[in-house]
């Protein structure tokens, strides 16, 4: 397992953009899949959108496709989120989580073996 450290939430318009760091102390960050899940009040934590170890592939829900983008810097052992054209719909406790097979992208939660403390993006209308 690696930890997690989330950052960069906090308070927008909608319109507006954000983008959220996800970083390691671990050695072992860069051969780790990275994934970004959300869960909004009162309802269950979703997929967002996950990138390979390598960074190399990339795959995102339909709900973000085209608005953000997923990026990782193995160097510096930070994950990102670039969030842009957000809308209230997007408003929600949103988490990095570190998958141990890090060839292939998963949508699912069960394949990732660690997870930040989460971030709160909060879009205003």
């Amino acid at each position: 397992q690696v930890q997690l450290v989330e950052s960069g939430g906090g308070l927008v318009q909608a319109g507006g953009s954000l983008r959220l760091s996800c970083t390691s102390s671990s050695p072992t960050f860069s051969s780790y899949g990275l994934g970004w899940f959300r869960q909004a009040p009162g309802k269950e934590r979703e997929f967002v959108a996950a990138i390979t170890s390598s960074g190399d592939s990339t795959y995102y829900a339909d709900s973000v496709k085209g608005r953000f983008t997923i990026s990782r810097d193995n160097r510096e052992n930070t994950g990102y989120l670039r969030m842009n054209r957000l809308t209230p719909e997007d408003t929600a406790v949103y988490y990095c989580a570190a998958d141990p097979f890090g060839v292939l992208t998963t949508t699912h939660e069960f394949e990732y073996d660690s997870w930040g403390q989460g971030t709160q993006v909060t879009v205003s209308s």
